[in-house]
Formats: C-alpha cells, sequence, structure tokens
C-alpha cells in the first residue's frame, strides 16, 4: 500500500496549526514573564517598605539611646561639678583653718625667734590690714619695735607664688601703713610645710624662715643671713 503525498492545503494547514500553536506559547510566556516581573516588583517594594520602618526604628532607637545618654552625661556632669565646689571649698576652709592655726603657733614664739637673732622686737600685731587709694594690704603678722618691722606671712603649705605674692606685699607696706615709714622693714615665711626648694628660695629673696624643727619653731636661716631691709 502506498502513501499519499500530502497536498499543498495539507502542509498550509499543518504551519497555520503550528503557528498557532507557537503565538499561544508565546503569549504565555509572556504573560507568565509580566506575572514573574509583577511579583518580583510587589517582592521588592514590600522588601524596601521593610527596610525602611526598620531604618525609622533603628533611627529612632538612636535618639532616643543618645538623648537618653546625653541627659545621663549632664546629670552626671552637673553632680561632678557639684562635688568638685563642695570639695575645693571644703579644701579651701581647712586650708585657711590651717593657716590660723600656724598663725597661733608663730604668734607667741614670735618675739623669742627674733631676739634670739638680735633683733629686740618688744610687739606683735596681728591680721593688720589697710587699704588707701583703692590699694590694699593684709598681714598675718606684724612684730615691731621702735627702729624695726618683721612682716611675717603664715600658710599651711608654703609655696614660691606665696612667697613672691609677700614679697609684693613688703613693697608696699610702707607707703599703706605709713606709721612704719621711718622704720626698717624685713619679711618672713612661715608654714606647716616648706619644701626645700621654696625655703631656698626664700631665703635667697632675703626673707626669713620659719619652720617646725622637733617639738619647736625655729628660724632656719644660717647666723651668715643678711636679711633684705625694705
Amino acid at each position: 500500500m502506498s502513501l499519499s503525498q500530502p497536498t499543498f492545503d495539507d502542509v498550509w494547514k499543518l504551519f497555520q496549526e503550528t503557528s498557532k500553536g507557537m503565538r499561544e506559547m508565546s503569549q504565555e510566556f509572556d504573560r507568565k514573564l509580566e506575572e514573574d516581573r509583577k511579583e518580583r516588583r510587589e517582592m521588592s517594594q514590600d522588601t524596601d517598605k521593610i527596610i525602611r520602618e526598620m531604618s525609622q526604628d533603628t533611627d529612632k532607637i538612636i535618639r532616643e539611646m543618645s538623648q537618653d545618654t546625653d541627659k545621663r552625661i549632664r546629670e552626671m556632669s552637673r553632680d561632678t561639678d557639684k562635688r568638685i565646689k563642695q570639695v575645693t571649698e571644703s579644701i579651701g576652709r581647712l586650708g585657711n583653718k590651717l593657716g590660723d592655726f600656724v598663725e597661733e603657733m608663730v604668734r607667741p614664739a614670735a618675739v623669742r625667734l627674733f631676739r634670739e637673732r638680735g633683733i629686740d622686737v618688744h610687739e606683735v600685731h596681728q591680721n593688720v590690714s589697710a587699704n588707701r587709694h583703692g590699694e590694699g594690704i593684709e598681714v598675718d603678722l606684724l612684730v615691731v619695735n621702735d627702729g624695726d618691722v618683721i612682716a611675717i606671712e603664715c600658710k599651711s603649705s608654703l609655696s614660691i607664688d606665696d612667697v613672691n605674692e609677700h614679697l609684693k606685699r613688703l613693697e608696699k607696706l610702707k607707703r599703706l601703713l605709713p606709721a612704719y615709714a621711718s622704720k626698717q622693714v624685713m619679711g618672713a615665711v612661715t608654714g606647716m610645710v616648706i619644701p626645700d626648694n621654696v625655703a631656698q628660695y626664700a631665703y635667697r629673696q632675703g626673707l626669713y624662715v620659719i619652720a617646725q624643727t622637733g617639738d619647736h619653731l625655729a628660724v632656719r636661716n644660717d647666723m651668715s643671713f643678711q636679711a633684705k631691709i625694705w
């Protein structure tokens, strides 16, 4: 039995059916591709939304933490400043009390100390102050006789700055305390604590240095010392 040859109509019909199938496949592919793209866009939008929300939440948390931290730091700073102020005031009051204590130690011994150095003083004046023409002076102790005045500065812990301040005080003593203008003015410094370098500095400036030696006060300057006269 022989097979008949396909006619042109048969071939054309087959071609049309194949073309239709390909178009349908192409349309289905395009449809699925568009659905996939749409799904991807929606997923991307959801992801972006989630990221934005997470970012906003994170920023909010960071701001709140930062504000809370700043608040705590300010509170700690205020508390620290308050405590430092209290400690400083306490130290200042203690320093003043110790300075007063030194002054009370030196006052009854002052006459003896300078008589031992050949200066026949006989009066001690405590906390002498004056103010003339807007310029002031305060002297812890003034030890005097008819011709000499010794101004003593008393500190709990003597420093070089204290020595320099006393030198300035001595420069203006006669001008602001004219009752002593005709006398020889000398200076002395004393303290509960006197570092060696401070004692040496005061010595070189021509000042007497009074310090605790054992259980009594003594002038630390050697016998060859020559006091500066103002």
